[in-house]
């Protein structure tokens, strides 16, 4: 199947590792120009190398007021244009009501919530018809997820702004999804599992939850945001789309 991706411009924020550098793997896989972020310049060029020559690496913090328009003009200034955006960041810190601080949750507001709002807005004002807007989020979104507090409070806020946006957006023939990762095999994942002081046992319950008995992988998940956000995938907006191996037991 053609996803009629060759040549297309994307931004792919958070992308040096998981979820957003598979993503920018499955776009530039299938001919797809891309802008590859991290906090890390050198983190960011080498993962925009192992893409090859149609990709570009760029130090950039979501949090940063001044990253978005960077992004958008360095797209154009490389590539001629844009054609989409992938919002990833880092997962904010786990904990449970009484644990979390201020600052936490300050930090976390500024870089998953204001800063992901920041980069929507401004690449929607450069977008023209056909252009897709896509959310990171969390089965968070739907259920909360025991300890981590702050993703529960934020996540969900984020897809109602993508849900609004999508409203908004819609006329202009521009698209907003999210996409729901749960339990899929990333540094970040491994980390949760982890906190539980053995994480091969955290392991093992979560998959005999899992439908699918497994973790997800990267590539699965890289897979279906690059369909969502492309050409194939026209007539989808306003949607949440879990990647979770069935552990979404609702509609």
């Amino acid at each position: 199947m053609d996803l009629g991706l060759k040549d297309r411009v994307y931004i792919v924020t958070g992308a040096t590792r998981g979820l957003g550098n598979a993503t920018a793997r499955a776009l530039a896989a299938d001919g797809a120009k891309v802008i590859v972020t991290g906090r890390d310049a050198k983190s960011a060029e080498e993962a925009a190398a192992e893409l090859g020559p149609d990709a570009v690496g760029v130090a950039a913090d979501n949090a940063d007021p001044s990253a978005a328009q960077r992004l958008v003009d360095t797209a154009r200034e490389r590539f001629g244009g844009l054609d989409g955006i992938l919002i990833s960041v880092g997962g904010p810190a786990p904990g449970f009501v009484a644990d979390n601080t201020d600052d936490q949750w300050q930090t976390a507001f500024e870089s998953v919530f204001l800063g992901a709002v920041r980069l929507a807005r401004t690449a929607a004002a450069a977008l023209g018809e056909g252009g897709v807007i896509g959310f990171v989020l969390s089965g968070s979104v739907h259920e909360p997820i025991a300890g981590l507090t702050i993703s529960n409070g934020l996540r969900p806020g984020l897809a109602g702004f993508a849900k609004s946006l999508a409203d908004e957006l819609g006329p202009r023939g521009i698209r907003v999804v999210g996409v729901l990762p749960a339990r899929i095999d990333t540094d970040r994942v491994r980390e949760l599992d982890a906190l539980s002081g053995d994480a091969e046992a955290a392991r093992t319950a979560n998959e005999a939850r899992i439908p699918l008995r497994r973790y997800g992988t990267p590539e699965e998940f890289g897979k279906t945001a690059a369909f969502l956000l492309s050409p194939a995938a026209s007539y989808l907006t306003g949607i949440m789309v879990p990647v979770d191996g069935g552990s979404r037991r609702g509609f």
